[in-house]
């Protein structure tokens, strides 16, 4: 198979297109805090990367039915991962969660 350049190049772009994208939507719809984590967060952006965001929303949804009605609401363009917790829960796990300990160290918040 021959080797291809330029794709990671604009995997980012277009990546960065969303982000831009639901940064503008997201708020409305109850985000508080939002912070990029993963691979695009740190530049190592490959033609697989998803978008990473980890939201910080008062809900009484269960924990894994949350990013439901993210992605319902934004329908996102690209492969993008919604990981949400409730404020208390970021409070009480920050220093315990591996999720949000990269997102402590590695992350940038966008929202919030």
């Amino acid at each position: 198979m021959p080797m291809m350049y330029g794709f990671a190049q604009q995997r980012k772009q277009m990546l960065e297109a969303e982000l831009e994208r639901l940064k503008i939507e997201m708020p409305p719809l109850g985000a508080m805090r939002v912070a990029l984590t993963g691979d695009l967060a740190v530049s190592r952006v490959t033609p697989e990367t998803s978008l990473d965001l980890v939201i910080v929303q008062a809900t009484d949804e269960k924990f894994h039915r949350r990013a439901d009605f993210w992605t319902t609401h934004l329908r996102p363009r690209l492969d993008t991962n919604f990981i949400v917790y409730t404020p208390e829960e970021y409070e009480e796990l920050v220093d315990t969660d591996p999720i949000l300990m990269a997102v402590e160290r590695d992350g940038e918040v966008i929202i919030g």
